[in-house]
């Protein structure tokens, strides 16, 4: 039991109403990950507020990730990662152990959770349905002494080619709430790895919803005096990479956002994972406890 008034918890439940009112029988995408997921009481609180979502007639769509979990496998079995360029190179015997564990236990222990939360859930991987169609990801690089440009491969790991969104959309209506691993099925039927974030961008995009939640380890994007940037705006971010107050592992992140604005979906939140009830607490108040990428910052 709440230890508040009923007065104030009358006081927030009605202050809720214009943001309920906003999502009503809109899609919001959740990319779930990082310490969010790890922690048994935020995975409990995640949980709940992923039905509570459903119940006020909102439709969330769970993409997950899992990778502490495929890391602490791989030393079980003692199969060696391969880096480079700070990339897992993902053999076939890697990627068979990827895909057990997160489209096998990961995913089944989050609808299980929803479904205790009293809520229910649908575990699905992108192979199923065709849901995520991809192709093998190969990055460039020039050697600096030849000029030369070298494609380095790193095996099963894909990027989203085209998205087919009819099993999600079968989920949604059944007021259920989908849970995808991001395995994505190539042309002649092979498993890739696809990078949650990446996974759940495309699939936000190909969904059109209303937003999409990417909860990280990171309170979002910080200033100069480490306090957060509450808002920003596609005109912004080109200057704070220039700056530097947008640096390391946080541009890729923007630049991320920023192409999934730029597909349709109105806003991206960076979201603490570590807070909890964050999702609501950014969907149902006035300020969110994120950092919000949109076109114009409404």
């Amino acid at each position: 039991m709440s230890d508040l008034p009923i007065s104030e918890t009358a006081r927030i439940l009605s202050e809720a109403l214009p943001f309920l009112q906003r999502y009503d029988d809109e899609i919001v995408v959740v990319k779930y990950g990082g310490h969010a997921m790890i922690d048994r009481d935020l995975a409990s609180k995640f949980a709940r507020d992923a039905v509570m979502l459903k119940l006020c007639g909102i439709h969330p769509v769970v993409v997950h990730g899992g990778g502490p979990q495929i890391n602490k496998l791989l030393d079980r079995l003692q199969v060696k990662s391969v880096f480079r360029d700070g990339l897992r190179v993902t053999d076939k015997e890697t990627m068979e152990i990827v895909e057990m564990v997160l489209a096998g236990s990961i995913n089944k222990s989050i609808v299980a959770s929803i479904q205790q939360a009293g809520g229910r859930a649908i575990g699905i991987s992108g192979k199923d349905g065709n849901l995520l169609i991809a192709e093998r990801f190969v990055k460039k690089k020039t050697d600096s002494v030849t000029g030369k440009i070298e494609e380095i491969d790193f095996g099963f790991v894909g990027e989203p080619h085209r998205v087919n969104v009819d099993i999600l959309d079968t989920i949604i209506h059944s007021d259920a709430i989908p849970v995808v691993a991001p395995i994505g099925v190539g042309r002649d039927g092979e498993s890739y790895n696809v990078n949650a974030d990446t996974a759940a961008g495309a699939i936000a995009t190909a969904l059109n919803a209303k937003r999409l939640l990417l909860l990280t380890d990171v309170a979002g994007v910080l200033d100069g005096r480490g306090e957060l940037i509450s808002e920003l705006t596609l005109a912004d971010i080109p200057g704070l990479i220039a700056d530097g107050t947008i640096s390391g592992g946080m541009i890729p992140k923007v630049e991320s956002c920023a192409a999934v604005v730029e597909s349709g979906v109105e806003g991206v939140i960076i979201l603490d994972g570590r807070v909890p009830h964050s999702v609501l607490l950014e969907l149902f108040t006035p300020h969110g406890v994120g950092t919000r990428v949109s076109r114009s910052g409404v």
